[in-house]
């Protein structure tokens, strides 16, 4: 890391990153070509859950490459505008990428507690019913995390 003075090494503000965030962009590598895209997620205990159609790109790609990048930021805004010099102008963040491995989860219980842990984090609730019909109509992913690291500027 470049601005050492900027990475965060308590894992308790990595957490915080994890749990405030909106959204994760999850990176993956199809052949030899980049692809990225922002997703609703999950986090609990070392692990990013996500959920998916059963098909499409995505899908595709981690059948065949497991390895995934992901990116999440909390509290990012403008700092210190100074309209005589843009140039000069910052922004607060707090960033966590990290890299690990994609899982489909197959067994309906541990899917359900995925989901709840997705939707609980926008919702606020902690238990959901989802139907069977459901349940086999998404995908559900876990990224297990191998490498994590933060930066900030507050």
């Amino acid at each position: 890391m470049r601005r050492n003075e900027r990475e965060i090494t308590d894992h308790r503000l990595i957490e915080n990153a994890l749990a405030e965030a909106d959204i994760c962009r999850i990176a993956m590598c199809d052949g030899g070509r980049p692809y990225v895209i922002p997703m609703n997620f999950g986090y609990r205990d070392g692990v990013v859950y996500l959920h998916s159609a059963a098909a499409g790109r995505k899908i595709e790609i981690l059948q065949k490459n497991p390895q995934v990048c992901f990116e999440v930021e909390a509290y990012a805004e403008m700092k210190d505008i100074k309209e005589e010099n843009i140039c000069s102008t910052g922004m607060r963040y707090l960033s966590v990428i990290g890299s690990g491995e994609a899982q489909f989860i197959h067994e309906e219980n541990e899917k359900s507690t995925a989901l709840d842990i997705i939707v609980g984090r926008y919702t606020g609730k902690t238990e959901h019913s989802y139907s069977p019909e459901s349940l086999a109509r998404i995908v559900v992913i876990k990224v297990i995390i191998r490498e994590i690291t933060g930066k900030r500027s507050l």
